[in-house]
């Protein structure tokens, strides 16, 4: 049976009465374009905002600036924002975070990627190795990190020195920055290392892209 024009009218005036209570989809993205003097240049979703220290604007407040950062406040959440980092997503505080989906690397002497991250929730300094075809940490730092390796899989690995006897793990959390990966498979090496190798069982994951002196990590959808 067709719909009554006073039935189709009255969904229509239910379905807008309700839309404002359905939740945006995607956090809104601000971004740090450049400094001036007590006033800051901000990208909100694509649209320009020109604020001085204490003022407001699409919901954001700028609270203070120092050299190239701004400090700003948005629905009780603070953060501090960069001239030239990526955009970052504005979540009112008490709303649960989106996931991160993306790693900045910045290289430091000698063109190496350092950086600090955590494996299963343990403190370590990671060094970016893509030759490395696993994450390779020394035994010490496995005993460190409190590793089981009676699991593991005893094998020879090839090294500079030769073949040696190593164990083949698998991490349950590889964390670098704000991102997290499960399951990582991982080689324990008998000899000290500074750092643990960043190789390709956790590189593999991302679709990477370097600029210059800077590695950006996405994570593979």
């Amino acid at each position: 049976m067709p719909t009554s024009p006073r039935c189709s009218r009255a969904f229509t005036t239910l379905l807008l009465a309700l839309l404002p209570a359905l939740p945006c989809i995607g956090a809104p993205q601000v971004q740090l374009v450049g400094v001036m003097g007590s006033r800051a240049l901000f990208l909100v979703d694509g649209q320009r905002q020109m604020l001085g220290v204490g003022a407001s604007a699409a919901g954001i407040r700028l609270l203070a600036l120092q050299g190239d950062t701004a400090e700003i406040d948005f629905g009780g959440q603070r953060m501090t924002l960069r001239v030239g980092a990526s955009p970052a997503a504005l979540v009112p505080s008490g709303a649960p975070a989106p996931a991160a989906q993306e790693i900045v690397l910045a290289a430091g002497p000698g063109g190496h990627f350092v950086t600090q991250g955590a494996i299963n929730g343990r403190a370590v300094s990671f060094l970016v190795d893509t030759g490395a075809t696993t994450v390779a940490i020394s035994q010490t730092e496995a005993q460190r990190l409190g590793l089981d390796l009676s699991g593991g899989r005893r094998a020879l690995g090839s090294t500079a020195n030769g073949k040696v006897p190593v164990v083949l793990v698998t991490l349950t959390r590889v964390r670098v920055g704000e991102v997290e990966v499960a399951n990582v498979p991982a080689v324990v090496m008998p000899q000290p290392m500074p750092y643990v190798l960043l190789g390709n069982s956790f590189l593999s994951r991302f679709q990477m892209r370097r600029e210059n002196d800077v590695m950006r990590l996405e994570l593979r959808r």
